[in-house]
């Protein structure tokens, strides 16, 4: 059984409004027909990602405010949401950096689990996860739009809604101090440890500088992991300009984990009060988390809709792996051409994983519909 996806592509075919992305996007919103998913009065929860300190190629502001205004259209009460992944003030201002805030998007900026990210409710997942702590104010808000820039992802291989609700639908911290309770508890799933090659090592300190948790520590001569606080989430290899930090172990839960953590966070909603909006833009190799943007991998896209998170998420992967490679990126770095994997070669790590995950739990179906909106007003 196939789902319908309805796609706007980035091109401008004239030069008039309702030819432009942001006229199409209008339209997305008039095709989803949000009255039959919002109540009135249903306070919605926007979820999107607020970037990071040194990058740029989150899902634009004005993309947001035209979100908010069709949730606004049908009398809902929406309002921009993330959760913690720096302290909470830190990251409103990360957000408010980036162009996010009330003023701009027209709805109230917020973190879901809190200004210390401990406002969470725990949720029976799957035997991967067990239970997972999904961010409060996403657990009881009655509808959800999930607004997702699609990238690549350090560990996922395709950073798209499923890890937009999977990671940052749960909760940062957890009031215990246990990160296996909150959004450590997924990144650890691939059983990673970081390993050093001390012989490669010069010590430049990005990794002690990079670590969100503050699990690398350096004492004037020489730095150490601490495991206990160690989320596993590998940016320290990643901006390690020597090679020197790998991780080992096995990766072969993350994947199934968030599924399973997606599906948690959805199943706080009665059927059908979830919508999706892909944006296959600036479609970088690394998550809007790390500090930088790199060149997009493929040239844009477009935006995607639907009321089927598989069906969405399989549609934007096959959108880039069927794009060319742009040069001066790391698609060209690698040697890829069209009709590569562009994101699975490039990174190394193949996100249809994720997908299929999702598609066995019951998520949703690989099969879609394309239905293409060409420009604003057209029926």
């Amino acid at each position: 059984m196939s789902s319908i996806v309805y796609f706007a592509s980035a091109r401008a075919v004239k030069w008039d409004y309702k030819y432009s992305l942001i006229g199409k996007l209008e339209e997305l919103i008039k095709r989803l027909d949000f009255s039959q998913h919002i109540a009135a009065d249903d306070y919605v929860a926007v979820k999107t990602h607020f970037g990071s300190h040194g990058g740029h190629r989150i899902v634009r502001p004005i993309f947001l405010r035209k979100i908010v205004e069709g949730v606004k259209a049908v009398g809902g009460k929406p309002f921009v949401t993330d959760t913690t992944r720096i302290m909470g003030w830190d990251y409103l201002e990360v957000a408010n950096q980036e162009g996010i805030n009330p003023m701009s998007v027209g709805a109230p900026v917020l973190l879901a689990d809190g200004l210390f990210g401990y406002d969470s409710m725990p949720v029976q997942a799957g035997p991967i996860l067990g239970q997972i702590n999904v961010a409060s104010a996403i657990y009881d808000a009655p509808a959800m739009v999930v607004v997702t820039h699609c990238k690549g992802h350090i560990q996922a291989g395709f950073g798209g809604a499923i890890k937009n609700i999977a990671m940052g639908g749960v909760s940062g911290q957890h009031r215990s101090g246990d990160w296996k309770q909150a959004r450590g508890h997924l990144h650890a799933t691939g059983e990673m440890d970081m390993v050093r090659n001390l012989e490669l090592c010069t010590l430049c300190l990005q990794c002690y500088h990079i670590c969100p948790l503050g699990a690398i520590q350096y004492d004037g001569e020489d730095i150490s992991f601490d495991e206990e606080k160690c989320w596993r989430c590998g940016r320290c290899a990643r901006v390690c300009p020597e090679g020197a930090i790998e991780p080992g172990g096995t990766r072969e839960n993350f994947q199934k984990a968030l599924a399973e953590a997606a599906q948690a966070v959805l199943s706080t909603f009665e059927p059908g009060k979830v919508l999706y909006f892909n944006f296959v833009l600036e479609v970088q190799p690394e998550c809007d988390c790390m500090p930088t943007s790199d060149t997009p991998v493929v040239q844009d896209q477009g935006i995607l809709a639907s009321t089927d998170i598989v069906a969405i998420e399989q549609a934007a992967y096959d959108l880039i792996n069927k794009a060319a490679p742009l040069p001066q990126s790391l698609a060209a770095d690698k040697g890829l051409r069209q009709g590569d994997r562009i994101l699975a070669e490039a990174l190394g790590i193949d996100g249809q994983e994720q997908i299929d995950a999702a598609a066995e739990l019951g998520l949703g179906s690989r099969e879609y519909e394309l239905v293409e909106v060409k420009e604003k007003g057209v029926s």
